[in-house]
């Protein structure tokens, strides 16, 4: 996370059509937009990876869904979020699509890949701000520790379940899914 110089506190609604005149990405925190660094190509690969396997859960199974990479999330009265991948009803994204791609509803599921700037914010912040916005699931994936925890709302409150290696993820959204942690974490590694 890269500390912006202009301390200007934002509406949701001046975020939404911001615009600085880069391809600079930015988190609404309490009114105050929080530039984000540019990923890692590890990040990015990991993302392209579950992306693809929950695209193809949901056409398998013929859902009405839609999976996005860099879609946010309005968390609060002056709070957005980008997510690194997101499920949500293709209803929820056509009525947005010539917005901006942040959602004002919650999403199915919310996935971030951590990385070493993005510890506190994805464990802590994010967290919290999920569940009080009551998005059903939230998936962790942490290359640095090598486990994905998949938190499963219940009566407000996630309730974490961590998985490594070999250990098959298990989804209440996608309660077919097969897949383990090991391959997605490893999709980031290339060359190795």
């Amino acid at each position: 996370m890269i500390p912006t110089t202009a301390e200007r506190l934002y509406t949701f609604a001046e975020y939404l059509v911001y615009d600085d005149g880069t391809d600079n990405r930015y988190e609404l925190v309490e009114g105050k937009l929080t530039q984000m660094n540019p990923p890692t190509v590890k990040h990015l690969l990991i993302a392209k990876f579950i992306e693809r396997v929950l695209d193809a859960e949901i056409n398998r199974l013929g859902l009405p869904w839609l999976c996005l990479r860099e879609a946010g999330v309005r968390t609060g009265y002056k709070k957005s979020r980008l997510m690194d991948v997101c499920v949500v009803p293709a209803e929820l994204a056509m009525e947005s699509r010539d917005h901006s791609a942040v959602f004002q509803l919650p999403p199915l599921l919310a996935v971030e890949i951590v990385s070493p700037e993005s510890i506190k914010r994805d464990y802590r912040y994010k967290r919290s701000e999920y569940a009080a916005l009551e998005i059903p699931e939230y998936w962790i994936a942490d290359p640095i520790e090598s486990k994905i925890s998949v938190l499963i709302l219940e009566e407000g409150l996630y309730e974490e379940t961590v998985f490594t290696g070999t250990q098959q993820i298990v989804s209440q959204i996608f309660p077919e899914l097969s897949l383990k942690v090991e391959p997605v974490l490893k999709y980031g590694n290339i060359g190795e």
